[in-house]
């Protein structure tokens, strides 16, 4: 029973659902149309499509009652309508590629709705295509690649245009643009639209060309009808069929000799027309070279670069031939060499050597000019002008340095006079120098000996000697010495004394009186001399060497005998008739003070301080009457006489020289006191003795002027001698008072422009005075203790 009311209920519905849809079928008949309109695509906004009111039979003024409107399915709003005319126009432009991408026709439909009663009317809108789009291609530069042994025929097909027009606005053919080796083939896939194809016509040689550049055109068939290009570019795949070829066809290059390690020197390139590893080059030393050329060079397998890793040294080796091989990298490789040339340049980088081939260990100082000392060569690994040497000497030396007939080879030889004396030993120092930039120099020092020749006299340290000895000498003992010497050495240089021998000498003198030491010069006496017999003499000495042939020289010796205090005093007056110092004065008892009662006179063989005398009262009666000049010993009253006075006096005198250790003698004087008449009677009596007295003054002066003449002869005599040896040497014998009143001997001499004076009784033994010597003064004893000095004058 539920079985049949469910089916009877189920088929009661499925009748009301028929009848529905039959009653809808018919509803949708009576209130729908459908209307078509075709407009150009991309037309401007506002344009009008076409009166929908009118077209449908619609009523226009109840249009807006009725609410009609278009019912869009999509936010996308092509088209409006306007509710007061029902005119459809176009809401915004359209663009049929977009819309209707891919399709040949592009329909737009549209639902258009009258609400009250409702009706439905659809309109459908055609957008026709416009030729507003040119061909393009995906990419506008594609690369291609054959190989360049494809043969003719080869076909490869190309990327097709896009033209989002349609139908004949579409591209309808293409064009590939003018060439040897391609053409262009187009096929037609219907719905896919148009193929093209490339062909080759032609073998490609990429070596020739490495790639070809085509344009293919796409042309639609509008009027006028666009195009689009795109570029292809056909690179041609490489086949090893080329072998290396080096860049140049010959290689040089100069290098620097003593480049550094690491130093590329050169880089050869060479080139292959195949590509890839068919056209990459490696580089290596060719199979030839030999072992020292790979110890000194390598190549760099990538770059073609020669580099050094050894020495590089021209003196070793000038110049290198170096085989480059080029070698591909293709599966059957070629390889091809070239020869580098590489010339070393020399630079100056070894000095100049001496060698000395023959050398006199002594050359005698009597050498002619020009006389070869030495025989030195000079070489220099260096060529050019760095192997060019000039030589010199650093000093100034008297050798010169003379080129040989032989390369690089010297000679030393004199170039002037050589005097072993002034310099015996020459230590030379020969430079040899290149013309190298920068030059280059080396030294080599020698020493020459300059031998000894007898070319020198022996030299007396003094000419002439003059000497002054004492008196009274000790026969044998040193007197003074005589010195030579010569410039030479050894045997040229040794030297011996002896005195000239003279007959002919004066008999007071004679030079068998005198022994010199032949060794030393020393001379000494040998007997002794006396001042009061001889005061000077000379001899000469001669120096002879022991050279061969032997020289020699002489000397004059002047010799002054200086005076000793030997002598006493020898009273001249008084003298008494039996010889004794004793003598009577009278005087008369009137006489006033100061009256010369008499002058002792008195006598010293000696000279000199020896020589000079003073008195003095020893002894005397009364002191207050008689005084005695202590320097001319005259007695004079010290004051008148007087009645008490006695009438006779004694006066004592003492007479004393003043040598260092001095000698006197006494006389005696008796003063008798008289009346004046009594002693004008005793003067008429004593008047043959005034006489004596007189003539014996007159004796004793004409004594010592006969001394002094005599001594001063001798000395201007000496003088004359020395001056004909010496022009310039003068001498003068003076005779002065000392500052204290005594006499004074001097001898001045002048040597040039010196002035000298010996001045004093007593000269030191061995003294002497040296004319032209550099020393002004020669100093003795002082004058106040009784000797002499010689002082500038």
């Amino acid at each position: 029973m539920e079985e049949r009311g469910f089916g009877a209920r189920r088929g009661q519905w499925e009748w009301r659902s028929v009848a529905f849809i039959v009653s809808l079928i018919l509803l949708w008949s009576r209130t729908s149309a459908q209307i078509r309109y075709s407009i150009p695509e991309e037309v401007k906004e506002g344009t009008v499509v076409g009166n929908v009111a009118k077209d449908l039979g619609l009523d226009k003024s109840t249009l807006m009652e009725r609410g009609y409107r278009i019912v869009e399915e999509s936010n996308e709003s092509f088209f409006n309508v306007n509710q007061d005319d029902g005119i459809l126009y176009v809401g915004r432009i359209i663009d049929r590629e977009k819309v209707c991408e891919h399709s040949s026709v592009c329909l737009i439909n549209l639902k258009t709705v009258l609400e009250n009663p409702l009706e439905i009317h659809y309109v459908t809108v055609e957008v026709l295509d416009v030729n507003d789009h040119s061909p393009t291609f995906s990419v506008n530069e594609s690369r291609l690649e054959i190989s360049e042994s494809a043969l003719p025929g080869f076909r490869l097909q190309l990327k097709a245009a896009d033209d989002p027009d349609a139908g004949q606005f579409s591209v309808q053919e293409y064009k590939l643009s003018a060439n040897d080796h391609f053409r262009l083939e187009v096929k037609n896939r219907g719905k896919d639209g148009k193929i093209p194809i490339l062909v080759l016509m032609k073998t490609l040689d990429r070596e020739t060309k490495t790639g070809h550049k085509l344009v293919l055109t796409a042309v639609d068939g509008g009027k006028p009808s666009k195009s689009g290009t795109a570029e292809i570019r056909v690179d041609v795949l490489d086949v090893n069929d080329n072998v290396p070829v080096f860049t140049e066809d010959s290689y040089s290059v100069f290098l620097d000799e003593n480049a550094p390690i690491g130093t590329t020197i050169i880089k050869v390139n060479a080139t292959d027309l195949d590509e890839g590893s068919n056209g990459e080059i490696i580089y290596s030393l060719g199979n030839n070279v030999n072992r020292k050329i790979r110890e000194i060079f390598r190549v760099d397998q990538n770059t073609g670069e020669i580099i050094i890793q050894g020495l590089i040294d021209f003196e070793i080796q000038g110049n290198y031939e170096i085989d480059i091989e080029a070698s591909d990298k293709g599966s059957a490789p070629f390889r091809t060499e070239k020869s580098v040339l590489v010339n070393v340049v020399d630079l100056n980088d070894n000095t100049p050597q001496i060698e000395v081939t023959s050398f006199s260990s002594a050359i005698p100082e009597d050498a002619r000019i020009g006389t070869t000392v030495a025989l030195i060569s000079v070489f220099d690994r260096d060529s050019g002008l760095n192997g060019k040497i000039v030589c010199s000497f650093r000093e100034d030396v008297p050798f010169a340095l003379s080129p040989s007939t032989q390369d690089k080879l010297y000679a030393v030889v004199t170039k002037s006079p050589l005097d072993r004396e002034k310099q015996p030993i020459y230590d030379v120092t020969i430079v040899a120098k290149d013309a190298g930039v920068p030059s280059l120099s080396s030294e080599k020092s020698i020493t020459i000996v300059i031998s000894d020749v007898n070319d020198n006299r022996p030299e007396f340290s003094l000419s002439p000697y003059t000497f002054y000895l004492s008196e009274n000498n000790s026969p044998g003992t040193l007197l003074f010495s005589v010195r030579a010497s010569d410039r030479d050495e050894g045997e040229n240089s040794r030297i011996s004394y002896h005195i000239i021998r003279d007959e002919r000498e004066n008999t007071k003198f004679n030079s068998v009186s005198l022994n010199i030491n032949s060794e030393n010069g020393d001379i000494t006496a040998l007997k002794s001399f006396d001042f009061e017999t001889l005061k000077t003499f000379q001899f000469q000495v001669v120096v002879t060497d022991s050279g061969t042939p032997s020289l020699s020289n002489n000397v004059t010796v002047n010799v002054f005998i200086l005076d000793q205090n030997d002598n006493a005093p020898v009273i001249l007056y008084p003298l008494s008739s039996n010889g004794s110092a004793e003598g009577v004065e009278e005087i008369p008892r009137n006489v006033n003070a100061g009256h010369l009662v008499t002058k002792v006179r008195a006598y010293d063989a000696d000279i000199g301080y020896n020589g000079w005398l003073l008195f003095s009262l020893q002894e005397v009666t009364d002191h207050s009457l008689f005084g005695l000049d202590r320097y001319t010993g005259q007695i004079r009253t010290l004051r008148s006489f007087t009645e008490t006075d006695e009438a006779e006096h004694k006066l004592v005198i003492l007479v004393k020289d003043n040598g260092n250790v001095s000698l006197s003698a006494t006389a005696t004087v008796v003063v008798k006191v008289v009346e004046p008449k009594e002693a004008f009677a005793a003067s008429d009596v004593k008047s043959p003795a005034k006489d004596d007295d007189n003539n014996v003054t007159f004796y004793l002066m004409i004594t010592l002027g006969s001394v002094s003449a005599l001594f001063i002869i001798s000395i201007i005599v000496l003088i004359a001698m020395q001056c004909s040896k010496t022009p310039d040497y003068t001498s003068k014998y003076l005779e002065d008072k000392n500052y204290d009143g005594t006499l004074c001997h001097s001898i001045q001499y002048r040597s040039g422009d010196k002035h000298y004076m010996l001045v004093g009784p007593r000269m030191s033994i061995g003294s002497t005075i040296v004319p032209g010597s550099n020393a002004n003064t020669l100093v003795l004893p002082d004058r106040r203790k009784a000797s002499g000095e010689v002082s500038k004058y």
